[in-house]
C-alpha cells in the first residue's frame, strides 16, 4: 500500500511538471544550438533550433490541457525562449554570414537579441486577450534560422536588412490572432 501511494504521487509531480519539462528541453536545444554554433556546426546548430520550436509548440499545449499552466511555467518559457529563439538564431546568422560585416553585423545580431527580450517582457506583463502584439520571439527565431539556408543563394547584404526586420517586427505595435 505504502509503494502504491508513493507511486501515485511520483506519478502525479511528474504530470504536473510535464510542461516544465518540455520547455526546460527547449532551453537545452537552444543551449546546444549555440555551442555548435559556436564549434563552427551550424547545419547542427538550425536543426537543434528546430527541434526547440517543437518543444516550445508542446510545452504550452501540455500545460493547457493538463491543466497545469502557472506563473512559473510562462516566466520559464520566457527564458527558455530567449535562449532558443533570441540568441541561438541570431548567433547561428552570424556565424554563418553577419560576421563578415564586422561592427555593423555584431551590432544587429545584439540588437535582434535585445529586441527579443522586449518583447518576452511586454508579453509576460500584458493582458494578451488572444492577440500577440509584435511578432513572437518563436517565429522570429525560425525565421532567421530558415533564412540560414538561404545564405549561399542570397546576398550577404540582406541579412542585415532581415536582421533589422525582425528586430522591428518584434516590438512593433501590430496586433497578430492566436492560432
Amino acid at each position: 500500500m505504502f509503494l502504491q501511494d508513493v507511486l501515485d504521487l511520483t506519478i502525479k509531480k511528474l504530470k504536473a511538471q510535464t510542461a516544465n519539462i518540455l520547455t526546460l528541453s527547449n532551453l537545452f536545444l537552444g543551449c546546444f544550438a549555440i555551442l555548435f554554433s559556436i564549434n563552427d556546426n551550424l547545419k547542427l546548430s538550425m536543426l537543434l533550433i528546430f527541434i526547440a520550436a517543437l518543444a516550445d509548440r508542446f510545452d504550452g499545449m501540455a500545460a493547457r490541457k493538463m491543466n497545469i499552466e502557472s506563473d512559473l511555467g510562462k516566466q520559464l518559457d520566457s527564458m527558455s525562449d530567449i535562449i532558443s529563439f533570441g540568441v541561438a538564431p541570431a548567433l547561428l546568422l552570424y556565424m554563418g554570414v553577419l560576421y563578415d560585416f564586422g561592427a555593423p553585423g555584431a551590432f544587429l545580431t545584439a540588437l535582434y537579441i535585445g529586441c527579443g527580450a522586449l518583447r518576452l517582457a511586454r508579453f509576460n506583463i500584458s493582458d494578451n486577450n488572444g492577440y500577440f502584439t509584435g511578432l513572437p520571439i518563436t517565429a522570429a527565431g525560425c525565421l532567421a534560422t530558415l533564412c540560414f539556408l538561404a545564405i549561399p543563394y542570397w546576398p550577404s547584404p540582406l541579412f542585415l536588412f532581415i536582421m533589422l526586420t525582425l528586430s522591428i517586427l518584434m516590438i512593433s505595435p501590430f496586433r497578430l490572432k492566436k492560432m
